[in-house]
């Protein structure tokens, strides 16, 4: 049994992690943005700093202790880069890149212990896909502030790890899995054949939280059908 502390738990593979989690007996906090879609644990801005550091202490207070941290946050912005304003660009960058950043941070002040963190990034950091520029900027983003981050932290036995998705039926993309042209063309591009279930990611989350897997770290795990890795038939 373990403790854990889940941003933006709202999200849709937040949702399904902490359902995961509990099922396996830990303890989980839980975070987001609003109560609109769960009851969460606290209210937070993950890219505020401050607000960060406040979360991490009430979830040790309430938990005891902390294990391990996932950040869920992001966001999706299909648009070449000659479309997108500053302020898109700022958003994605600040919801997906930023957030991040201050889950490491905060992490490295307070879970003094060791424990593992898991960060989100995408498919789109490592493959060229039309229309990413934003998104592959921020989920490339993450890749690099993890492996600094677990060199950095190493020797507090605190890890660090990102798991790396495919297309996954979500909230967000919600207009590509129910249009019936985009989702055949992004079938077609995932050599296993189908698109992600959120529970694809959340089992992968587990295995990195897992303490049982306290040897692992600054590693990337692409959860993506083959899709980064793999030409499609």
């Amino acid at each position: 049994m373990a403790n854990f502390l889940l941003i933006a738990a709202s999200s849709t593979i937040g949702k399904a992690t902490t359902t995961v989690l509990k099922n396996a007996g830990h303890h989980v906090f839980t975070t987001a943005r609003s109560a609109q879609k769960i009851l969460p644990d606290a209210i937070l801005d993950a890219s505020d700093f401050d607000q960060m550091d406040a979360v991490f202490e009430k979830a040790q207070e309430k938990l005891g202790s902390l294990d391990g941290v996932v950040n869920f946050s992001g966001g999706l912005l299909l648009k070449p880069a000659h479309l997108v304003t500053k302020t898109q660009y700022e958003e994605v960058i600040q919801s997906s890149l930023t957030t991040a950043f201050a889950t490491v941070r905060s992490a490295g002040k307070f879970m003094t212990s060791g424990g593992s963190v898991v960060l989100i990034s995408s498919s789109a950091a490592s493959i060229g896909l039309s229309n990413h520029e934003a998104i592959a900027s921020a989920k490339a983003g993450i890749i690099g502030l993890m492996l600094s981050a677990a060199a950095t932290y190493a020797p507090k036995n605190l890890r660090f790890n990102v798991v790396s998705p495919g297309l996954v039926e979500t909230d967000l993309t919600q207009r590509i899995t129910r249009n019936p042209a985009s989702l055949s063309y992004s079938l077609g591009m995932h050599p296993l054949g189908r698109i992600g279930h959120p529970l694809d990611i959340a089992r992968a989350v587990a295995f990195f939280l897992d303490p049982q897997n306290s040897w692992i770290t600054g590693q990337v795990l692409n959860v993506d059908g083959g899709l980064g890795s793999l030409k499609a038939k």
